[in-house]
């Protein structure tokens, strides 16, 4: 089975073949450096971009693969949950096409996705424990089959990636500004007692990380008391920011290295917490996802512990971390394969609510 993978859910145009669970090839158009100028996702003009990259994306993509329009059995959309005007973009690329081919059409949680996506790598063993660590979402959840996925808990505010995006901006990064936070941090020393671990006196595993957004400002804000320097200037020629030298960078990074402890702390805390619970009890493997994935201290913290608690530990090669076609392409093949169909009347899930299970099993 063929299927044509389409990713529009944020700022990131992804297109991408699946031929039955293998990645044929992939076409992504990103956004980045026209959101960078706003320091964040501009909705309106991400789903207009969208429109204008989607098509010739496509052309390129089968002319790469030498496939034509006919020869797609499946069409997977990310149908949610993201900003709405960019999902109704793909949405309505999907079913045009669908209809177009006569092509079936599934729509696929944009979540979910994430969290299979090392299988286009590696077999996954099942059931595991999935952390999901976005711009948007920061999940837990048990994975026990492509159609049954429990979430377990969230973040109740901001997503541990938008913690990481703010502070950067605060301190004058360019956005997205966590892999310049990881970059900076890998130079510097943590000091473990700088920043609080949010919101783990409790027995939830929700997540909460406006307070650790709050308390960089503060921190920046004393800096400047001080006569610190508190942000990195930016050079007006180039359009990028100038990294300070000396002991100026040494306290960039020493505090980029707090910053990001704090946040791996308190997301290790949390699925250390969720490993005891009876409903994981059965789980053979820990599977990190999401575009925080990325971040190197995340991915040796959770390989580690995965190792000491006798887990397998799973996580997809950094390139398949961002958003990206041949996760959507890869989970809507699965789901085909175990029946499973969308009709023309499909929605885009904005985010905020909850993706429905309205999938028809044709088997």
């Amino acid at each position: 089975m063929l299927c044509l993978g389409i990713e529009s859910s944020c700022d990131d145009s992804s297109l991408a073949l699946v031929r039955d669970g293998a990645l044929v090839a992939q076409a992504t158009a990103s956004q980045s450096s026209l959101h960078a100028l706003f320091g964040g996702v501009v909705p309106e003009m991400a789903s207009r971009e969208h429109a204008r990259f989607l098509g010739p994306l496509c052309d390129s993509l089968l002319a790469d693969a030498g496939a034509s329009p006919e020869d797609v059995d499946l069409v997977a959309v990310a149908r949610g949950p993201g900003l709405l005007g960019s999902l109704l973009v793909g949405v309505a690329f999907a079913k045009a096409f669908a209809l177009g081919t006569g092509a079936g059409l599934i729509g696929v949680n944009h979540l979910h996705a994430h969290l299979f996506a090392a299988a286009l790598e590696q077999d996954l063993a099942l059931p595991a424990l999935g952390l999901l660590v976005s711009g948007g979402h920061t999940d837990i959840c048990r994975i026990e089959a492509p159609d049954r996925i429990i979430l377990m808990g969230r973040t109740l505010d901001d997503a541990a990636g938008e913690a990481f995006d703010k502070a950067g901006k605060m301190l004058g990064l360019p956005y997205p500004a966590g892999i310049y936070i990881d970059e900076l941090a890998e130079e510097g020393r943590a000091d473990a007692g700088l920043f609080p671990r949010p919101y783990l006196n409790n027995d939830s595993l929700d997540f909460s990380f406006s307070g650790l957004k709050t308390a960089m400002a503060e921190h920046i804000a004393a800096r400047r008391r001080e006569g610190l320097e508190a942000a990195v200037p930016w050079n007006a020629a180039t359009g990028l920011p100038e990294l300070p030298e000396g002991e100026a960078r040494v306290r960039l990074a020493d505090l980029c290295a707090s910053y990001r402890l704090a946040v791996v702390d308190t997301l290790a805390a949390k699925v250390e917490k969720a490993l005891c619970r009876p409903a994981m009890g059965d789980a053979v493997s820990i599977i990190l996802a999401g575009g925080v994935a990325a971040n190197s201290l995340l991915r040796s913290r959770m390989r580690a512990l995965a190792e000491t608690r006798g887990k397998h530990f799973f996580a997809p090669s950094r390139a398949l971390c961002t958003d990206n076609g041949a996760m959507i392409g890869y989970l809507g093949w699965r789901l085909a394969e175990l029946g499973y169909r969308h009709g023309l009347e499909l929605e885009a899930i904005p985010r905020g609510r909850r993706v429905p299970d309205d999938m028809t099993r044709m088997l």
